[in-house]
């Protein structure tokens, strides 16, 4: 459940302010699934945290691992969406079996300690013996807003960047840059065919 993805080779490396090029190239090695280790993408909206972890999930696929691609509200409205225990421990397993778990877009919607405490146990089963993928528009600093009252926040984090490569990325968005691009493109197109019906009018009564 990937989803489409631009590849690798069409990211703009020189667009972030912040980018570490030479650690996530680093990263499709995959020597961090070998280790069990994790992966945190962290950086403002639109500066591609997505699109990396997509490609490192496809990159893991094509070297035979299980991988599971999945938002952080997906996840856990499912979890919480279980009406008892046996089910609840099913889909804890579902999501702790995978080589390589992806849970995107932590941080862009608030969560009760429910939640919080589904997350944990979701990382602590795979602690050392899985890998995960985090994106996140949060600095570990603010999960407090994210997960308001959860009193297992600190011990998340804390198993989360136990052997993880945390990878901040800087910058504007880049789909903001895309849509002003596309943007000035139309205006650019509409004003030469306004032109051109210019020229052909005067041809006309010519």
């Amino acid at each position: 459940k990937i989803g489409r993805f631009k590849p690798l080779a069409d990211f703009d490396w020189n667009w972030p302010k912040k980018i570490d090029r030479d650690l996530i190239e680093d990263l499709f090695c995959l020597d961090f699934i070998a280790e069990n280790g994790n992966v945190v993408l962290a950086g403002p909206n639109g500066v591609g945290k997505t699109l990396i972890a997509q490609n490192l999930a496809y990159q893991a696929v094509l070297k035979g691992h299980t991988v599971r691609f999945i938002t952080a509200s997906e996840l856990l409205n499912e979890l919480a969406a279980q009406d008892s225990p046996s089910a609840l421990a099913r889909r804890l397993r579902c999501f702790s079996r995978p080589t390589l778990l992806v849970i995107d877009e932590v941080g862009y919607l608030s969560y009760n300690t429910r939640h919080a405490d589904l997350l944990f146990d979701i990382v602590s089963r795979r602690h050392q013996q899985r890998s995960t993928i985090i994106t996140t528009n949060r600095i570990f600093s603010e999960w407090h807003e994210v997960f308001p009252n959860a009193s297992s926040v600190v011990a998340l984090i804390d198993r989360l960047v136990h052997k993880a490569e945390v990878v901040t990325i800087d910058g504007e968005s880049y789909r903001l840059k895309e849509a002003k691009e596309r943007s000035e493109q139309r205006r650019q197109e509409r004003a030469a065919r306004r032109k051109a019906k210019r020229i052909k009018s005067k041809e006309q009564v010519q």
